[in-house]
């Protein structure tokens, strides 16, 4: 992959002071199955940062092994006939400061078992991270996990007698195994961090990113109360919009979904009818915002009756696109001018088939994860990368200055 020259991300992490401050240790990054891609991509960003950086101190001994060509540790995860499987390390990791990228919804991957074909579950991916830990076995300096979406993240609260399965993997992965820090994005429900109170745990959230994509990809948006609003899905994703409409300067609303509580259908409570809270949307583009789509069928849902108050443009913003029930829904859903476009990241898996889509743009957060472990790794706060609140209004003026200009171009020729 061809280097990436300095940039204004190496800018501000300068001016973090980040070169000036001693690592926790050398720089390594363990890549589970089917997180290659998202790993090469942080490598080359933070490759090409330390070799453009400048610093007085990276020929000192604390800085050993600071400026690598690859920080990618050489890992093999083995898969036997029987289905068990291992992982191998290739290399010394003693002293390291290790990062491991696993991707637990990768659906793409299989593996032979028995003569079967098997693809990868959840399960299979959490057992993999293990096995990664384990294979440090205790001799590296500190062990980060980076987990974008996180392991049974939608399992997180009781209201039977069910199991609690995301606190006791926290549980599992920080006090019996050692993990420092947990790096994940857009936590279905954050309070599940209580499970582990004196251990990290870095809840991100892609706003300015996504912004970013939305801005570059329609060039004709109206960032203003009169054009442009906010819509949560549910009442759960409430936080998020808040946020998402006080840094855009819109206008929020909401639905709340009237479900079946005396029925369970896979595992959840059918949804009868979407209700609406807000202001008058005729007429406005819409950005639904949400921290997943599983089937698409609520997202689809919602936007139907948006459409049905005359909203205008429908936009999706979401960090993880599973599409567990397929793509078709959503083509018949752009075909019928319901939806304008969809935005997910690329921190998990993506079908070859959703690449391809017209109505799919991809959120590329390998950048911000590399800041996030270039910043730790020299153990600096990342409070001011956790709230992106003044690059967001920096990016909207220069939007709204770009519109302008293209306005008065046209209005001159």
């Amino acid at each position: 992959m061809k280097k990436i020259q300095l940039t204004e991300v190496n800018v501000v992490a300068d001016a973090f002071g980040i070169p000036n401050t001693i690592p926790v240790g050398p720089l390594g990054i363990i890549a589970t199955p089917g997180c290659e891609e998202l790993a090469k991509k942080i490598d080359n960003y933070l490759t090409s940062w330390r070799e453009e950086r400048e610093s007085e101190h990276k020929e000192t001994i604390a800085f050993y092994g600071y400026q690598r060509e690859t920080y990618i540790v050489d890992a093999d995860f083995t898969r036997f006939g029987s289905g068990e499987g291992k992982c191998v390390l290739h290399e010394t990791v003693r002293g390291y400061d290790i990062f491991i990228i696993c991707d637990c919804f990768n659906h793409g991957l299989t593996y032979n078992m028995y003569g079967y074909e098997c693809h990868y579950s959840p399960d299979e991916h959490y057992a993999n991270l293990k096995r990664a830990i384990s294979a440090v076995e205790g001799k590296a300096r500190r062990i980060n996990v980076i987990m974008p979406m996180l392991y049974e993240g939608r399992q997180h609260k009781r209201s039977r007698r069910e199991s609690l399965d995301c606190a006791i993997a926290l549980q599992e992965l920080c006090v019996d195994m050692g993990v420092e820090n947990i790096i994940t994005f857009d936590a279905h429900d954050p309070r599940v961090q209580n499970a582990i109170p004196l251990k990290g745990f870095e809840n991100v959230a892609p706003t300015y990113q996504m912004i970013k994509a939305l801005t570059k990809n329609f060039k004709d948006l109206k960032i203003d109360h009169d054009h442009l609003m906010v819509i949560s899905p549910d009442e759960g994703g409430m936080s998020r919009c808040i946020y998402y409409s006080t840094v855009l300067g819109i206008d929020l609303g909401m639905f709340y979904k009237r479900r079946d509580y005396s029925v369970v259908v896979n595992g959840r409570n059918p949804i009868l009818a979407h209700e609406f809270l807000g202001d008058n949307v005729e007429g406005k583009d819409c950005l639904i915002i949400d921290d997943m789509i599983s089937s698409g069928d609520s997202m689809i849902e919602v936007a139907t009756k948006l459409k049905e108050l005359k909203a205008n443009r429908i936009f999706v913003c979401t960090s993880f696109g599973l599409f567990c029930n397929g793509l078709q829904e959503f083509d018949k859903a752009y075909a019928a001018g319901i939806l304008d476009g969809v935005f997910t990241t690329n921190l998990v898996y993506r079908t070859p088939e959703l690449l391809e889509k017209p109505w799919y743009f991809e959120v590329d957060m390998s950048k911000y994860c590399s800041l996030i472990i270039d910043t730790l790794n020299h153990d600096c706060s990342v409070s001011s990368l956790l709230n992106p609140a003044d690059k967001i209004k920096a990016r909207i003026e220069k939007y709204k200055e770009e519109q302008k200009k293209d306005e008065l171009s046209l209005f001159n020729t």
